[in-house]
């Protein structure tokens, strides 16, 4: 019963977190802080992320050579896509950028299936045909309308979903050789190493807010990112994945979207509405199949396992 209360209260948290931090992500810029300067904080905050993460694990760090490279994969891919979130925020709101966002699993099975010669099967074809008609649907601007969002916004979204999407692929090998909190650990080097890049990026010969509603609100919300997926790190290691992966896929998404829409005030194209719905639904699907897929992975490790022990 602990075990179960345990989970359920990691995904809670998660799904909060990562709720709330996907809607508040871009007010820091509109108060005058760079996205590049949000990205440094945000690297930042997974430092103490990552230290409580090792002393859960009594300090023991898997620092051979697969693991760092997985490990710093995971984490550059992550680290990428996070950085150009920043600028995506800038010309598309968070409630049509988050549920196409919300998608990441169709990139991470269709990588499986491609290279793994894994079978994502009927649930995961389905998920994956809803996403095509979801961006299709979030895409669309309506005409004469003065809208002047265009389709930019799209190109740069593909990008943190196509990265986090490999980052989920990563992961599936890293998970079988590494203690999560190594993963986590790595994941927090590798943000870190790009902060160089994000203050060259950084144009500091335009005004810049240092104040409270700065620097220090970015803070605020990105901490909620970093312990958000700390939580689900331990979430999937106390719940079963077939449980957890859909629930987290398509809860934040749906908390972000609440919030967005009661921060902006607006209600949405009908067209942009039955595209975020879909997209919700897709990601729903898209965690079910690849729970599924990983569920058979574990069954298929625990057989060679035990062929090699009756050897």
């Amino acid at each position: 019963m602990q075990k179960t209360r345990t989970w359920i209260g990691f995904v809670i948290i998660h799904v909060i977190f990562m709720g709330v931090w996907g809607a508040l992500i871009e007010l820091p810029e509109k108060n005058g802080f760079p996205a590049t300067l949000g990205y440094v904080v945000w690297a930042l905050t997974m430092i103490p992320a990552a230290i409580i993460a090792l002393s859960i694990n009594k300090w023991k760090l898997d620092h051979d050579r697969n693991s760092i490279l997985y490990g710093c994969l995971s984490g550059f891919l992550g680290a990428v896509g996070q950085l150009v979130l920043f600028f995506t925020l800038k010309i598309a709101p968070a409630y049509i950028v988050f549920p196409i966002l919300s998608l990441t699993p169709v990139v991470t099975i269709l990588l499986a299936v491609l290279f793994l010669k894994e079978s994502t099967g009927i649930v995961g074809w389905i998920g994956i045909g809803i996403a095509v008609l979801a961006i299709l649907l979030l895409s669309y601007v309506p005409a004469g309308n003065g809208n002047t969002l265009g389709y930019l916004w799209i190109v740069m979204t593909i990008i943190p979903l196509v990265a986090w999407g490999t980052q989920g692929f990563v992961m599936r090998f890293a998970n079988d050789k590494m203690k999560a909190e190594s993963i986590f650990f790595y994941m927090m080097i590798s943000s870190v190493a790009l902060i160089p890049i994000a203050l060259w990026m950084t144009d500091f010969s335009k005004p810049i807010n240092y104040g409270l509603n700065g620097p220090y609100l970015a803070a605020g919300i990105q901490i909620l990112n970093a312990f958000g997926a700390l939580c689900l790190v331990y979430a999937f290691r106390y719940g079963k994945a077939i449980i957890v992966a859909p629930m987290t896929t398509a809860l934040s998404p749906v908390l972000t979207v609440v919030i967005s829409l009661i921060i902006y005030a607006v209600i949405p194209h009908p067209l942009i509405i039955a595209g975020i719905v879909l997209a919700i639904v897709s990601a729903l699907l898209m965690g079910i199949a690849e729970s599924k897929m990983e569920r058979k992975n574990n069954i298929k490790v625990a057989e060679r396992t035990l062929l090699n022990q009756v050897k």
